[in-house]
């Protein structure tokens, strides 16, 4: 069903009275709180319960927990959105990475983290990883080098796929016109569900 093209998203919301998962409701209640990830796109996925839950599995198992730095994950996600031009991804924080103590000045700082002072190498090398993926630039030896040197290989595989992961899904949030309706999911806390 062609959805109406006016200032609303080009994909409409699930219903939360059709969605009869528990859980997965209170996923999406969790995110319409915590703001990541935004319950307006949370609310797209779940029309499709095997997308919703790929999306939610990497999230966590990747994103929110994994192997690599939270706070280095959480900058490669905004330096994507920045690139891409997401606002809708964005403006939103991961609210684990600032209780670690990323401060918010930082993300400024991001589309020119090789010459900004806010970033050790370590950062550097991993937003370099970020901008490669992102911009699909050549990599050379001094490149993996520079890498290696703060991340063994596990760590640049999940870095290397979250970026991937982010950037696509950041790619398709931004066609589809859900930060004109921030906060009318239906999920929000003060919505009667």
């Amino acid at each position: 069903m062609l959805k109406k093209m006016n200032n609303g998203p080009r994909i409409s919301f699930i219903d939360p009275k059709n969605v009869s998962d528990n859980k997965m409701l209170n996923v999406i209640k969790r995110s319409a709180i915590e703001g990541t990830p935004r319950a307006e796109s949370q609310a797209i996925r779940a029309k499709v319960p095997s997308v919703f839950w790929s999306f939610q599995n990497t999230w966590e198992s990747v994103f929110i927990n994994g192997i690599t730095d939270h706070k280095i994950k959480e900058l490669c996600r905004v330096y994507v959105s920045q690139s891409v031009n997401c606002n809708y991804c964005g403006n939103q924080r991961s609210n684990k990475a600032l209780k670690d103590g990323l401060l918010e000045n930082k993300f400024s700082e991001l589309l020119n983290f090789e010459n900004s002072e806010a970033f050790d190498q370590k950062t550097k090398s991993a937003l370099s990883l970020a901008e490669a993926i992102t911009w699909d630039l050549p990599t050379e030896d001094a490149f993996w080098e520079r890498l290696y040197k703060f991340y063994s290989e596990e760590e640049i595989i999940e870095l290397g796929y979250f970026i991937g992961f982010t950037m696509g899904q950041q790619r398709f949030n931004r066609t589809l016109n859900i930060d004109s309706v921030l906060g009318q999911t239906g999920f929000e806390p003060e919505a009667k569900v």
